[in-house]
């Protein structure tokens, strides 16, 4: 037995089969810093999953960590529910200055339970609370948690097929492009809105994600957007824009809709809000929707007072300061660059995504994860998303460096020449 296998055996025989991105990365990895993870065995990969864009920032950022570990050695508060500390003081105040006010957003923060399904749950009983309705209007391919009620406006079957009971509460429409070119769906949003008898109940709220991460990569067209907003205000309905997974910059701003015309009156945030991988979410609320009284909504772990002293050190490190979103832009040109290469190869491939949240279309879920598996072997964490698991998907730190960056593309570009090479071979 090798000593992989050996090392590996107590995940299989006591972690639940639950687990996932550990069967295809079937390794023990022991330290991770920027942009590359090392396992036991002194093999380091260039990591383009980024804990599913909870490190935009990289692994252990050396800021970051100097500022926990003072606050450790200080004694500093480490869990404080919704007590005052003054960890949570600093954090709001970065918050306030370098993202909200330079924005022109008035939104009040809202901590939840550590995770972003908690926030999408929090934000869809805002609504519901606010309008005294009960439907949430959500879209194809939408991914928004799999806890009940963010289970139920998300798209994918095999979730959805974990609840165990029925999922109500929300109707679900087509996303941008899901109907083709030739069809702008918000055109039926509006129809189906505008008909008393198309049996749409009047929607709590609209929920979106601008970039439909685990949907795809399916990017909305900035005029539709800005349109679904028109029609949920039209409506009397609160617009939600789901930012966890595309939102600190993932998209190139910190908000994913931000240049698009509209602000939401509900954002939820979480994976890399914290800047440092620790779990952590918000839920955005504009002030005359702030309704929830005192622990209506609440959770013990709303308080991760480790994670404030990161994400305000992320906030003052990376959005305090001018040029971080041009850097994002180029490496994004980097990224787009290597997948054209990708989708060369692959007849009626198709690129996905916007800015760092990027990948390719190959066709077929097989092909897509004969990549990633030839990527992983030659040193590279890349993932797949879609219906069908037929999207290669970067989600690279969005703080790579240039060269390391381009060293990971090369080795994707490499295993879909390799991948595509044997699957022409087979069909023959």
């Amino acid at each position: 037995m090798s000593t992989n296998t050996s090392r590996t055996a107590i995940f299989t025989r006591r972690e639940s089969e639950a687990r996932s991105y550990c069967r295809g990365f079937d390794t023990v990895f022991t330290s991770a810093r920027g942009s590359e993870m090392t396992d036991e065995s002194g093999r380091t990969q260039i990591d383009f999953l980024a804990g599913c864009s909870s490190l935009n920032y990289g692994h252990n950022d050396p800021d970051m960590k100097a500022a926990l570990m003072a606050h450790l050695a200080e004694d500093g508060i480490a869990h404080g529910l919704d007590l005052h500390t003054g960890a949570k003081a600093a954090f709001l105040d970065a918050f306030e200055r370098h993202i909200l006010q330079p924005r022109g957003m008035d939104h009040r923060l809202m901590f939840t339970g550590p995770t972003g399904a908690n926030a999408v749950e929090a934000a869809m009983k805002i609504a519901r609370k606010v309008t005294g309705r009960q439907n949430v209007i959500a879209f194809t391919n939408g991914f928004h948690g799999v806890t009940q009620g963010a289970l139920a406006a998300t798209g994918n079957g095999y979730h959805r097929g974990g609840a165990g009971m029925a999922l109500s509460g929300v109707t679900r429409l087509p996303f941008d492009g899901y109907m083709g070119t030739d069809t702008d769906t918000a055109d039926l949003l509006a129809a189906m809105l505008g008909d008393a008898s198309s049996g749409l109940d009047a929607p709590a709220a609209i929920l979106v994600e601008t970039v439909q991460g685990e949907g795809g990569l399916n990017a909305a067209r900035a005029e539709w957007l800005r349109r679904v907003a028109d029609l949920a205000h039209a409506h009397g309905a609160l617009l939600i824009v789901d930012d966890i997974q595309a939102g600190c910059g993932r998209t190139g701003t910190f908000f994913s809709f931000e240049k698009m015309g509209f602000v939401p009156d509900i954002v939820t945030l979480a994976k890399s809000v914290s800047g440092f991988g620790l779990p952590m979410a918000l839920v955005l609320v504009r002030p005359d929707h702030d309704v929830m009284g005192p622990a209506e909504h609440n959770g013990t772990f709303r308080g991760n007072t480790h994670a404030f002293v990161t994400a305000r050190v992320a906030i003052e490190k990376f959005w305090a300061e001018p040029g971080f979103e041009a850097d994002i832009a180029r490496r994004a040109g980097m990224v787009e660059a290597g997948l054209r290469q990708i989708a060369a190869m692959v007849p009626g491939a198709r690129l996905k995504g916007r800015g760092m949240m990027r990948g390719v279309d190959v066709g077929s879920g097989a092909l897509a994860g004969d990549i990633c598996a030839r990527a992983f072997a030659r040193g590279l964490i890349v993932e797949t998303s879609g219906p069908e698991d037929e999207v290669v998907k970067i989600l690279a730190p969005l703080t790579t460096p240039d060269a390391l960056l381009q060293q990971g593309l090369d080795i994707l570009i490499a295993a879909a020449r390799e991948a595509t090479g044997a699957a022409r071979l087979a069909a023959e």
